[in-house]
């Protein structure tokens, strides 16, 4: 099985010495055209988690310090490489989300912005059960770590 990361350098928290008391992660609408049932839960789940493994900051309802709201744009299954017979040697699935952050003590690090990544896998595997599991978190891990250095990283 192909697997294929990108990176912009290292992911690191080593310095953050300030996160905010509290966030909120909203509902993310699921506009993608290619709707997966419950990839929305999925997601928002996997942000809650990876920021309260890697901050201070207590989850709540409503109120929050910081906020994290969107919509889920992108839920793409591509070929990407051909063989000799020309069919796909491999597929690929891209996810897309669109974050908009509020902080609310300082509404000068707002921002909304699209995040994306994908994962590569042999085109004769059907993207279900284990593998689909995989994709989703391989994705959701890169995605996340993305939305999270983009708003806490200078904390």
């Amino acid at each position: 099985m192909g697997l294929t990361l990108v990176s912009c350098g290292p992911y690191s928290f080593t310095g953050l010495t300030e996160t905010p008391d509290t966030f909120q992660v909203n509902f993310f609408q699921n506009n993608a055209d290619l709707v997966e049932p419950g990839l929305e839960i999925d997601f928002r789940n996997a942000l809650q988690d990876l920021i309260q493994n890697q901050s201070s900051a207590q989850l709540v309802n409503t109120g929050g310090e910081v906020i994290y709201e969107g919509e889920i744009t992108e839920y793409r299954i591509a070929p990407m490489t051909a063989t000799a017979q020309n069919t796909a040697a491999q597929n690929r699935l891209t996810i897309g989300v669109n974050v908009r952050y509020i902080n609310t003590k300082d509404e000068e690090k707002d921002f909304e912005q699209r995040f994306s990544f994908f994962f590569d896998y042999p085109a004769n595997d059907q993207l279900i059960g284990s593998l689909k599991d995989e994709a989703h978190e391989v994705i959701f891990e890169r995605l996340t770590q993305d939305i999270i250095n983009a708003s806490l990283a200078d904390w």
